[in-house]
């Protein structure tokens, strides 16, 4: 049995996770703001009234978990809307902003708030998207998700330098196109689906494999 925690748990893919990895008998700490009926049903624990991108919350959970040490964090709270070129103005820039603080600067303050409860060797997961990909974008738009996801790929790929000496290993995973709220109910695949997916690639991050970018469903993915 593992200790893992998941920010932005109390919905879709984050609750997903946590629905799925109770299910197979791991303990779970469920981080959010708010929390649901159903993440109270299935976590073993859920700290709320933490957003990711302000420190004196991430430096509050960090207190709240007291001696409780982690095995694994996985950074999946996060931030979608589409700004369109022609109509970026001063209110779709402070949303691109939003989305760079929640979606970039959240996991990396994650990771460091918990950097020293997590157990060695450890592993944190942050889910990412492949919208973030330079090379596959054939559509452009969605600028401040995009921006933001490209920017935590890179993120990323320096946590896993940073911490490759504390033997916890980063994966960037991106979880399809899941039908949830945040999607307004559009997508490919469910989001018990895309969990299947992710925890599959999460038992496979090792030291090897740290820094790398790959679907759910086990695909490389192209920066």
């Amino acid at each position: 049995m593992s200790r893992i925690l998941v920010t932005g748990a109390n919905r879709g893919i984050g609750l997903a996770l946590c629905e799925a990895l109770a299910a197979r008998g791991d303990e779970i700490i469920g981080v959010c703001r708010r929390t649901s009926e159903a993440l109270a049903a299935c976590a073993t624990r859920v700290i709320e009234g933490i957003d990711v991108a302000v420190p004196e919350d991430l430096a509050r959970l960090a207190e709240a978990l007291e001696d409780a040490s982690l095995d694994v964090v996985i950074a999946n709270a996060g931030r979608l809307s589409s700004q369109r070129l022609g109509a970026i103005d001063a209110s779709a820039i402070e949303e691109m902003l939003t989305q760079y603080r929640i979606n970039a600067i959240g996991p990396v303050l994650t990771a460091q708030a918990l950097r020293p409860k997590l157990r060695r060797p450890a592993r944190i997961a942050i889910i990412t998207s492949r919208m973030g990909s330079i090379a596959d974008n054939d559509s452009g738009g969605s600028y401040g998700y995009r921006m933001s996801k490209a920017a935590v790929n890179m993120a990323g790929v320096s946590l896993a330098r940073d911490l490759a000496g504390d033997e916890i290993s980063v994966g960037l995973i991106h979880p399809g196109f899941v039908r949830t709220e945040m999607t307004g109910g559009q997508g490919l695949i469910e989001a018990s689906e895309a969990a299947a997916g992710i925890i599959a690639r999460i038992d496979e991050l090792t030291a090897k494999r740290s820094g790398s970018f790959r679907h759910s469903n086990g695909e490389s993915l192209p920066w």
